[in-house]
C-alpha cells in the first residue's frame, strides 16, 4: 500500500480484517473476522517460534509479542511485527530467510 492510502484511509491497517465488505477483507461477519485474525496469529507464530517469540491477540485491537522470559512488546498491527521482533531478540528476524522457509515447508512434508 502506498503512504497516501494510509493517510487518506481509515486508522485500520490494510492487513486487518474489518467490517466493510470489499475493503481490506470480504468478511462482514464479526466472528469470521475474528477467526481470520486468529489464523494470522497462528501463521505468524509458526515463523516467530524460530526466534523464540510468541504472538497473541490483544482485545482484537493490537497484538502482544513476547519472549520465553516474558519480555513483551505491543504490536499495533502486523506491519510492525518484525521491527518489534528484532527489538526483543536483538538480532535480525527475516521471515523470508531461505533456511527458515525450508524448515517450515519440511513441517508439512
Amino acid at each position: 500500500m502506498c503512504a497516501l492510502c494510509g493517510v487518506l484511509g481509515s486508522a485500520d491497517h490494510w492487513t486487518d480484517a474489518i467490517a466493510r465488505p470489499g475493503v481490506f477483507s470480504r468478511n462482514s461477519d464479526t466472528a469470521e473476522r475474528r477467526r481470520e485474525r486468529m489464523r494470522r496469529v497462528q501463521c505468524a507464530n509458526r515463523v516467530l517460534k524460530s526466534y523464540g517469540l510468541k504472538l497473541r491477540d490483544w482485545q482484537g485491537s493490537a497484538f502482544l509479542l513476547a519472549t520465553a522470559t516474558g519480555k513483551t512488546e505491543i504490536v499495533d498491527h502486523l506491519a510492525h511485527l518484525w521491527i518489534k521482533a528484532e527489538k526483543l531478540t536483538g538480532r535480525l528476524c527475516d521471515p523470508l530467510d531461505p533456511a527458515l522457509i525450508a524448515r517450515l515447508e519440511a513441517e508439512y512434508d
